[in-house]
Formats: C-alpha cells, sequence, structure tokens
C-alpha cells in the first residue's frame, strides 16, 4: 500500500488542474487532476503535498486545509491512502510539469473534464466547507464499483 498526496490550488474561482498527458504508463494518463504524489520516507501528508506543489507548479503553497483521506482498492493497482488538501494561499510563479500541462480551470466547468469518477464525488463534497470526511473507492479496472464515504455507502 501508499501513502499519496493531493491538492487543489484555489485562485479566483478556479483550480488549477493537471492534465497527465507527458508520462508513459501513467496510471492518470489523460485524465485531469489535481497537484500532489507519493510520500517521500520521514515525510508527513502536509511535508509532501509542499512539495509535490512546489515540484509540480513552481509554487509555494502557504494556506492550506487537510480535507480528507480518500482510499482508493482496485484489482489492478496495490491500495493507496490519498491525504487530500485544498488550498487558497500561495506565492511564486508556476512553471511547467514534466508530468502533464497545468491549467486553470473555472470550478464550475471541472464536471467537463476527463476525470476519475471518484474524484467527482470528492470536488463535490470540497466545494463547500466540510468537516474532514474518510472516503472509500472501489475500482474494477477504470470504473468506480463501490464508494463509502465516513462508512455510509453512496454508491
Amino acid at each position: 500500500m501508499k501513502n499519496s498526496t493531493l491538492c487543489y490550488i484555489e485562485k479566483d474561482g478556479k483550480y488549477l488542474m493537471l492534465h497527465r498527458i507527458k508520462k508513459e504508463n501513467d496510471v492518470n494518463r489523460d485524465k485531469w487532476i489535481g497537484i500532489g504524489g507519493k510520500f517521500e520516507d520521514g515525510e508527513s501528508p502536509e511535508e509532501c503535498m509542499l512539495r509535490e506543489a512546489k515540484e509540480e507548479t513552481g509554487l509555494d503553497v502557504n494556506c492550506y486545509t487537510f480535507r480528507a483521506i480518500v482510499t482508493f482498492v482496485s484489482d489492478i493497482y496495490e491500495t493507496e491512502y490519498m491525504h487530500l488538501f485544498t488550498a487558497d494561499g500561495f506565492t511564486g510563479n508556476i512553471s511547467e510539469c514534466d508530468e502533464g500541462c497545468l491549467e486553470w480551470i473555472e470550478k464550475e466547468k471541472l464536471y467537463d473534464l476527463t476525470l476519475w469518477e471518484g474524484d467527482r464525488i470528492f470536488l463535490k463534497l470540497i466545494e463547500k466547507p466540510c468537516p474532514f470526511f474518510s472516503l472509500k473507492l472501489e475500482y474494477r479496472g477504470d470504473n468506480l464499483v463501490s464508494a463509502i464515504l465516513d462508512g455510509k455507502k453512496i454508491k
């Protein structure tokens, strides 16, 4: 099992999204996702998120909220515990990302993008202030077969 982070950096009603089109054999190939990646040894969730944001965007995030733990279970990939953040404060300038193309996307247009089905669930949850949540998403291939929010089945 692995631990990762995902952060949605917000500015002017938009999220900074990464269109994953540059790496071969990328589980997220052709999908639009937030910023993030795998933990390095000894990192806390916050340290991982801050490092990944800097590496992927060039930005230094300085105002963020830890929103959720999302557990991904798959018949293809190892189980992943994703630590989900939102951020609305940062400094610096966006740099090119070697994993894909970065673009500011209006929140209401996110759902027109090629997203994982489970991402659509947690994006709706983080649209408004809500308590910290736990979301378990179970996939068969690329298909979401089950979603459990705070212990209650929602799909």
